[in-house]
């Protein structure tokens, strides 16, 4: 628990991003060329992902901002 902190410890997501990667380029290297197209299929879709959540973070962060802005007035 991180307790009152607002710093959040993203170590186990790391991991598990970096061990998914990690499996994903061994798939690289497979004998099927079907596998080796589901890999850059699937490493796409996570970037996409994480773009889409950098995205509706900021959105998020926006309507924040301005809901503190009307709340002030």
């Amino acid at each position: 628990m991180l307790g009152f902190r607002n710093v959040e410890d993203n170590t186990y997501n790391d991991i598990r991003e970096k061990s998914l990667l990690q499996w994903l380029n061994e798939m690289e290297k497979h004998e099927d060329v079907a596998v080796r197209g589901g890999v850059k299929l699937a490493k796409e879709y996570i970037q996409h992902l994480k773009d889409e959540n950098k995205r509706l973070d900021s959105e998020n962060n926006l309507k924040n901002e301005y809901l503190k802005k009307v709340v002030k007035k």
